[in-house]
């Protein structure tokens, strides 16, 4: 199932003879180990010779070793190097600072540092509020992580996690303007994160805490938003929750089914499953039947933590036992936020007429999505090479712009679901079966979901077209 895409691209520099068939000789190389080419690039031309970029996306690095092979064995080629170009890409980093103001000569100076910065240090001492208005907080977000969460990789610290920060602070100036900054602990020791983020939160107007392992990331975030006067959002928790249950709205749509109808079951019940659950009783399914590595989750189960006895509590209103694929007999929707390959063709085959799969595990889902579309009305995956992709960046950044335009002091659910509908209204008459969320470079998302955030947090009224 796994095809060739731009995470792993590598660029081959080559030379190659000046031959009628030179080009067709190295691209035909590339295909026959499977490689998918995406640029050929001539960067020398001499009278017997060329030098040759190729750039391929592999799978893998040993991929990308049979493809290196395959061009340097043809007759008269030599590969000169081989560069990876996502390792390329963050040399050095990927951020900066850039300073807002022009420091062109001494009045310029007196003003943004000694003298004059002291008047403004006065009045922000006299109203801290208004460090608001006068310095970065107004438009700055804490991206925290202690790195023992991270993507797919699981534990790997703050060091190795940097990069991913790095990468969701660019996607926050990309996509909404906010200037947010990686915040990497070398600490997994709840209170001390606690205290670390209490004593950085005053030079920020919202944290996002990201890639925190479960369960230890619920009491941080609750801690924390009690403790802050400013936005606390656990971006794995909440941003997946508010694009699932936009995506899932309008795929009820697609299928013409209410929710207060609906069995959904969720596979997965660390911090994303449950807050999905949280967020969709919000919207009185008519049942949620919740499962882990352990089976469905019931009341009579033993060994369960404080958050999965929470979800004991509230879903599962029959009080049904067994397997994942008990669960899924008549289910009208199937939300996986777990491990790859846990069922197939034939348990979506059980499921209700109209089915909905959302196979989210990354990179690879809990079923391919082939598969299930032998028998499902709608599949959603986490994966930007199929249809209907879930991704948090629908979410995040709106969510942020929309909390700090309305200078606001906490989140909560009202705010979610808003922002969920936000995602929802945008995809408007454009809705069918491979279309039931917007792109993640669709314009209208971020600004959408701003607007829905900013009225919540107000208390105003928010328009919803569904």
């Amino acid at each position: 199932m796994p095809v060739p895409g731009p995470g792993y691209s590598i660029t081959v520099r080559l030379d190659a003879p000046a031959s009628a068939s030179a080009a067709g000789d190295l691209t035909s190389a590339v295909g026959r180990v499977g490689g998918v080419l995406t640029a050929f690039d001539v960067v020398e031309s001499h009278g017997d010779a060329i030098v040759v970029d190729i750039t391929v996306n592999v799978l893998s690095a040993d991929h990308a070793d049979d493809i290196t092979k395959a061009l340097d064995t043809l007759p008269g080629v030599h590969v000169r190097k081989v560069s990876d170009r996502t390792f390329l890409m963050h040399l050095g980093g990927k951020l900066e600072v850039s300073p807002k103001v022009a420091l062109r000569n001494r009045d310029d100076l007196s003003r943004a540092y000694t003298p004059g910065v002291a008047r403004v240090c006065q009045a922000i001492a006299a109203n801290p509020e208004d460090a608001r208005r006068l310095t970065i907080k107004r438009n700055t977000v804490a991206v925290v992580t202690d790195g023992s969460a991270v993507l797919g990789l699981g534990n790997i610290g703050p060091a190795a996690a940097l990069p991913v920060m790095e990468g969701k602070a660019a996607l926050f100036k990309k996509f909404a303007g906010v200037d947010a900054w990686p915040v990497c602990l070398d600490t997994q020791d709840t209170d001390e994160i606690i205290r670390t983020v209490r004593a950085l939160a005053p030079v920020y107007a919202g944290i996002n805490l990201e890639d925190i392992a479960a369960p230890r990331c619920f009491e941080i975030e609750a801690r924390l938003r009690e403790q802050l006067d400013i936005p606390v959002f656990h971006d794995d928790q909440h941003g997946t929750a508010i694009v699932v249950v936009a995506a899932l709205r309008n795929a009820l749509r697609v299928v013409g089914k209410p929710i207060e109808k609906c069995k959904i079951v969720v596979s997965g019940v660390g911090a994303a499953g449950s807050a999905i659950i949280r967020l969709l009783l919000r919207k009185a399914p008519g049942d949620i039947i919740a499962a882990d590595i352990n089976g469905i989750v019931h009341p009579g189960r033993d060994g369960m933590d404080g958050n999965l006895r929470w979800v004991a509590e509230h879903t599962n209103k029959d009080g049904l036992t067994g397997t994942l694929h008990d669960a899924l007999v008549g289910a009208d929707v199937f939300i996986g936020v777990s491990a790859p390959d846990l069922f197939g063709a034939e348990q979506v085959e059980t499921m209700a007429d109209d089915a909905v799969v959302f196979a989210l595990a990354n990179p690879d889902p809990e079923i391919d999505p082939l598969e299930a579309q032998r028998h499902a009305a709608v599949v959603a995956t986490g994966r930007s090479d199929y249809p209907n992709q879930i991704n948090n960046v629908l979410a995040f950044p709106g969510v942020f712009r929309g909390l700090l335009d309305a200078q606001a002091h906490h989140i909560d659910d009202e705010m979610l679901l808003a922002a969920a509908n936000a995602i929802a209204d945008v995809v408007d008459d454009r809705l069918n079966a491979s279309f039931i969320v917007p792109s993640v470079f669709d314009a209208a998302v971020a600004p959408a979901v701003a607007e829905a955030v900013r009225a919540a947090a107000r208390g105003e009224e928010v328009a919803s077209a569904v």
